[in-house]
């Protein structure tokens, strides 16, 4: 079917929207746009993007008709004969049937323009790649694929991890899309997976843009999993992104809404509470952010017990995240040596494979000390933070080291600091003084 382009983008979004009995605030929490936003787009007194577009014909199942309303007209897909609608360049071709029929995926990475219409332009080829409601393997060997490429995100870039979760993606989606029953469900569930841990890659990699589009894309096909809570945890990564924007209210604000309701997961509604406990130290105040941390503590507690469905969201490599966080806290109600101190044995204890969470809590303690005074100490913790930050490109480990610099331009007459600061320049790739 190909779009009516007299028509409206805004007219033809009212009129799925309302065919389908979806109220603007039920299609609003679907795409993470407001309803103020989407009412100038519906009454034509603001312009679509390429990126709502593509989110809305996901919700609506539009077939990319409301993304070529935009001024994007649709490819052909591998679906008429030809790769002509697959991005990325090159093409894999990975056979999933004794018959030889498979799977046409790009070989690209994604970015912020692929959404779901990029998506769509995959296909299984042939009657014989169909996984009928049974057939698992497919389930199993991408959840071990997860597992692996979740544990090499810890100890290497977050560009190289992003290059290889993109493929593994968009096979998963595609698969989702041929099977039928409950192994659909689980394959969308697992795919959501795959776009949320993208989106924490994109964070590590200093592109909030494209991890707020896999945020996003996780929640569309989470719903599609039968999985109502991811929504509540994207809020949880949003928050996430707004502390390390030093931004207090939106963190409070976006954490505070992710654990608002009782029925989520304990372990999302703890992350939460963490999240909100960080943007209240940073605005100061003590009451609430203890009162926040305590609540986390019990409600780790409670997740302890509860069932895991799937891969467990968050990080897995802090022993006490309650801890952990409030160190954090402690730094930023402006108490830097008991914040170091809390720090030290958890970052020791890290395992040595965890190089992105040593990098970025091990900066976080090199600043603490330095902020105490312990200058010494600071540049010899920066050294080993170092390492592990080179080796991953955290994004959310430079800020600190940044900071860090920052403090130790005060006391260049100091050996340590005279031999730290060169290194510390080409790490963050600015000008050696």
């Amino acid at each position: 079917m190909t779009a009516d382009r007299s028509v409206s983008f805004g007219a033809e979004l009212r009129r799925r929207r309302e065919h389908d009995g979806m109220s603007l605030k039920e299609l609003s929490g679907k795409v993470h746009y407001s309803t103020g936003h989407l009412s100038k787009i519906e009454n034509e007194r603001k312009q679509p993007t390429v990126e709502l577009a593509r989110l809305c014909d996901a919700v609506l199942g539009a077939d990319g008709e409301l993304t070529a309303l935009v001024g994007e007209p649709r490819k052909r897909t591998a679906d008429d004969g030809d790769t002509a609608g697959v991005p990325g360049g090159a093409i894999l071709t990975v056979s999933l049937a004794p018959d030889g029929s498979g799977l046409l995926v790009p070989a690209g990475p994604p970015g912020p323009q692929a959404g779901m219409g990029a998506l769509a332009g995959l296909a299984l080829a042939g009657r014989g790649a169909r996984l009928a409601a049974g057939d698992d393997i497919a389930l199993r060997h991408f959840r071990a694929s997860f597992d692996q490429l979740r544990a090499f995100g810890q100890a290497s870039s977050p560009h190289l991890t992003l290059s290889m979760l993109a493929v593994q993606f968009r096979l998963v989606h595609a698969i989702a899309q041929q099977a039928e029953g409950e192994l659909r469900q689980e394959l969308f569930r697992l795919a959501a997976r795959y776009s949320e841990l993208s989106g924490w890659m994109a964070q590590e990699a200093g592109d909030d843009r494209l991890a707020r589009w896999f945020t996003a894309e996780a929640v569309v096909l989470a719903e599609l999993g039968g999985d109502p809570h991811l929504a509540r945890y994207a809020l949880v990564r949003r928050a996430d992104m707004a502390m390390y924007r030093h931004d207090a209210i939106s963190t409070i604000e976006l954490a505070e809404r992710a654990g608002a309701d009782a029925s989520v997961p304990a372990r999302t509604r703890a992350i939460a509470a963490l999240r909100q406990a960080q943007g209240h130290a940073m605005n100061d105040d003590r009451e609430a952010c203890e009162r926040l941390l305590d609540r986390a503590g019990l409600l780790f507690e409670l997740a302890a017990v509860e069932e895991a469905a799937g891969p467990v969201l968050g990080s897995t490599n802090m022993a006490d995240p309650v801890a952990m966080v409030r160190a954090w806290c402690l730094h930023e109600l402006g108490r830097p040596a008991e914040a170091a101190a809390a720090l030290d044995l958890p970052v020791d204890g890290m395992a040595p494979h965890a190089r992105r969470p040593r990098a970025v809590w091990g900066a976080r303690r090199a600043l603490a000390y330095a902020y105490a005074g312990e200058i010494g100490r600071a540049c010899e913790l920066a050294t080993t933070a170092l390492d592990d930050a080179e080796a991953t490109a955290s994004a959310t480990a430079r800020q600190d080291l940044t900071a860090l610099r920052a403090i130790l331009t005060w006391w260049g007459s100091n050996p340590s600091v005279r031999e730290l600061l060169p290194r510390l320049a080409r790490a963050l790739h600015v000008p050696v003084d």
